[in-house]
């Protein structure tokens, strides 16, 4: 099995390196991923300026842009080979519920899904989360798991594990996205030359965090395994809309 990793803390991240590691015990892998933190990046793409990639070590690089870069340019024709299956982490924080709409690591894995391979997310919860080891074994267990079963065609996993070892996880749930509170407010503060400038304020607080969700999972010590679909129509609503628009 040939594995691309990516993710979008950076090439020099924690989580892809240990990442990497565990996976190339299991399958041969080459890592190609942005020169630097793209957290929040979503799926956007790099249209009006010139990509560059750069090699670091055999099958190791890293490029100029964002995740969803790395991975389009890595399967749209650098690679002198087809991965099968692209693996995206391991984050340094939870991507939960609403958080997948920004995150750049959902953002490379579905960027594979886009171009027809399966594709893993993994993020390990927690601010100042220190076991990536369990979240590695965690993803080599999945991919493990891939090599025997695959999934429906259209489906992509994202994985949220907590920040313990491995032996104390709770179990692995299937889960829906749950969805947060709205964000905290931005913080407005001064900068060293006395102008105003602004942070985006953290992520609220889970609102829809009740069983069968991600964050419920997260809460008891579970792994939460939530499969994506990229399709965002509404489509119980498209005969109201149909009527509305006729009235």
């Amino acid at each position: 099995m040939k594995i691309l990793v990516s993710n979008d803390d950076g090439y020099l991240a924690r989580g892809i390196n240990v990442l990497a590691e565990a996976l190339s015990a299991i399958a041969e892998i080459v890592v190609v991923a942005p020169d630097r933190n793209h957290s929040g990046a979503s799926n956007s793409l790099t249209l009006h300026s010139p990509l560059r990639i750069h090699r670091v070590t055999e099958n190791r690089f890293f490029v100029n842009g964002t995740p969803s870069d790395c991975v389009h340019l890595a399967l749209s024709g650098y690679l002198d080979f087809e991965p099968d299956i692209v693996v995206s982490g391991i984050n340094h924080g939870a991507n939960l519920g609403d958080d997948v709409i920004y995150s750049g690591t959902v953002a490379a894995a579905m960027e594979g899904r886009f171009l027809g391979l399966p594709a893993i997310a993994v993020s390990l919860v927690g601010n100042r989360a220190t076991h990536f080891d369990t979240a590695a074994r965690v993803a080599c267990d999945l991919v493990r798991r891939l090599q025997k079963s695959s999934l429906p065609g259209e489906v992509m996993l994202n994985v949220n594990v907590p920040d313990r070892p491995y032996d104390e996880l709770k179990g692995i749930l299937a889960t829906r996205l749950g969805f947060r509170h709205k964000s905290e407010p931005l913080i407005k503060t001064k900068d060293p030359h006395g102008k105003t400038i602004y942070w985006i304020g953290p992520a609220g607080p889970g609102q829809d965090a009740g069983p069968g969700t991600d964050f419920a999972a997260l809460e008891s010590g579970a792994v939460a395994i939530t499969p994506l679909k990229v399709d965002l129509t509404r489509h119980e609503a498209i005969a109201g809309l149909a009527n509305w628009l006729q009235g």
